[in-house]
Order: structure tokens, then sequence, then C-alpha cells
């Protein structure tokens, strides 16, 4: 059965590319170029969720839904990668207990090998 990714990003290029990407590797695919509460983001079900920290247009930041996340029990399970070209964005993971992060610009072959160790 196919994993399930939740890709969240305002950048509707990078939505673009990284569904071209995971559609061709295994993943079930569900892009957002906006923000998503907790809640939200439980209907969907997702294996991981990539999430992008700056959301224009949107009431949280992504690390801010990142730990909404990780402060419910009932979700907290799921891994969350911070995707972003923030300068602090290793303490930003830190901070709301992501699972890892990305910087952006980012390399294709390295975004895949870090959701893909998530599941191994």
């Amino acid at each position: 059965m196919a994993k399930k990714i939740l890709i969240i990003d305002d950048d509707k290029d990078i939505l673009e590319m990284l569904n071209i990407v995971f559609q061709d590797s295994e993943f079930d695919v569900v892009l957002s170029n906006t923000g998503m509460t907790a809640d939200e983001i439980k209907v969907i079900h997702p294996d991981i969720v990539l999430l992008d920290v700056k959301l224009r247009n949107y009431k949280l930041n992504g690390d801010e839904i990142c730990m909404e996340i990780k402060s419910r029990e009932d979700m907290n399970y799921i891994p969350v990668l911070l995707v972003s070209s923030e300068n602090n964005l290793r303490i930003l993971a830190e901070d709301c207990n992501a699972d890892g992060y990305i910087a952006k610009p980012f390399d294709v072959k390295n975004l895949m090998s870090a959701v893909r160790c998530r599941f191994i």
C-alpha cells in the first residue's frame, strides 16, 4: 500500500515539482498551497507531512502547525519535515519538535532520502 505524503507549501511551483517527484515514487500525494489546522490534517491521514515554514495568507506558520501536530497524542506519531529557506531552520525544527528539516533550495535526491528513511 502506498504511503500518503501531505505537502503544504504556498509556492505553487514547488508543489507542482514535488507532486511529480513523489507520484513517480510509490507515494499518494496530497497537496495544499495554504496552511491547515491539525484537525484538517488528521482527516487526510498522512503518513508524513512536508511543511513549509512561511505560509502567506494563513494565520499560522508551518512551525506553529508542526507544534500543534506534535502536541496532540492522536497525531504526534506523524513524521513532520520542515522545508524552508529560513536561516534558523534547525532551531525552528527543534523548537516545534519536527522530525527533521530540509533547507531550500534542496536537492531532490536528498529530499527523497529524508522522506524514505522515515519508513525504514
